[in-house]
């Protein structure tokens, strides 16, 4: 029996806009640290510090890891497709193309995880809302990060190819994540990023030799641990939380809310200037996410039936 479509609360509209600050922000910490460090070892190193993190939390919450090798196998899937491929390609690609394109790229997160839920699911299928709540979240993603960074598409390609393929890897993870839905979130999200590090470990060894790296200077390493701790061991808990109850698309909006928040608190905490693109791109997206929530289009529809007494049609 096809189940009920999941839905986003005002709770989770609340978590995912914290989860789009803290992943925001691992965009700087992610392009400080591989300036000086190895886009693998950092990938090794963010997952590698979160999960010890996490594990460390949970054993002092009371939270119970798995404890046989066949419980820890469902979330080796997870960790390749939400960290082990979408990380290496996204730091080796800020080694080769500009932030921004890289940002409008990452943006295209949603557009894929709609298309594979859409064939692998019952309750997460295409309409017509969330198409056009697609296009206007994208297109608002552009015009708030600007044309600008467009004028890099055609150079660097096979790094433009590792930022789409990086999107594609966490819309297949938004989907596969779905059957973790009612255990605790800090236990998937340690999970996870255990396993992995477990994956990542041999890569990490054999390419990269991060023993006989010089020790990077305490900017890079600074950045590396708020990578691990902010935008990788508290974001996860969130992320799958908000995972559990709104679904593989509802959890993918967060990359058209990342640019938002962003902008704003440059605008807030550094004081840069809101220009007139920031503004037209956050009501596009403000159109977009209404649209492909559902709600507000179904209340304007009862308020319209209320004061005429039909449904338009």
């Amino acid at each position: 029996m096809q189940g009920a479509r999941p839905t986003i609360a005002a709770s989770d509209w609340l978590l995912l806009l914290v989860l789009s600050v803290l992943w925001g922000g691992s965009f700087f910490f992610a392009k400080i640290a591989v300036g000086a460090i190895p886009p693998l070892t950092v990938a090794f190193g963010r997952v590698g510090i979160a999960a010890a993190c996490l594990i460390l939390v949970a054993r002092k919450t009371g939270v119970a890891l798995p404890a046989t090798a066949a419980a820890w196998l469902p979330f080796l899937p997870m960790g390749l497709l939400n960290n082990v491929l979408p990380f290496s390609l996204l730091f080796w690609a800020q080694t080769q193309i500009p932030s921004g394109l890289a940002a409008i790229l990452n943006a295209t997160t949603p557009l894929f995880t709609v298309l594979v839920a859409h064939f692998a699911t019952q309750d997460e299928t295409l309409n017509a809302g969330r198409a056009a709540g697609l296009v206007f979240g994208f297109a608002g993603v552009v015009a708030m990060i600007g044309p600008d960074a467009l004028h890099a598409l055609g150079a660097n390609v096979l790094a433009q190819l590792a930022c789409l393929a990086a999107a594609v890897s966490y819309a297949f993870a938004g989907v596969y994540g779905r059957r973790f839905r009612g255990e605790p979130s800090l236990r998937v999200a340690a999970c996870q990023l255990t396993a992995s590090t477990v994956l990542l470990l041999p890569i990490v060894t054999l390419l990269d030799r991060p023993w006989t790296l010089p020790l990077p200077a305490l900017t890079p390493i600074g950045a590396l641990v708020a990578l691990a701790i902010l935008s990788t061991a508290l974001a996860y808990v969130i992320f799958f939380r908000i995972l559990a109850r709104a679904g593989a698309t509802g959890i993918s909006l967060v990359t058209f809310l990342i640019p938002v928040s962003a902008i704003l608190l440059g605008t807030l905490i550094l004081g840069e200037q809101l220009a007139v693109r920031h503004i037209v791109g956050m009501i596009a997206i403000a159109f977009g996410l209404a649209a492909i929530d559902g709600r507000p289009i179904a209340w304007v529809r009862s308020f319209y039936r209320v004061g005429t007494g039909f449904s338009p049609r």
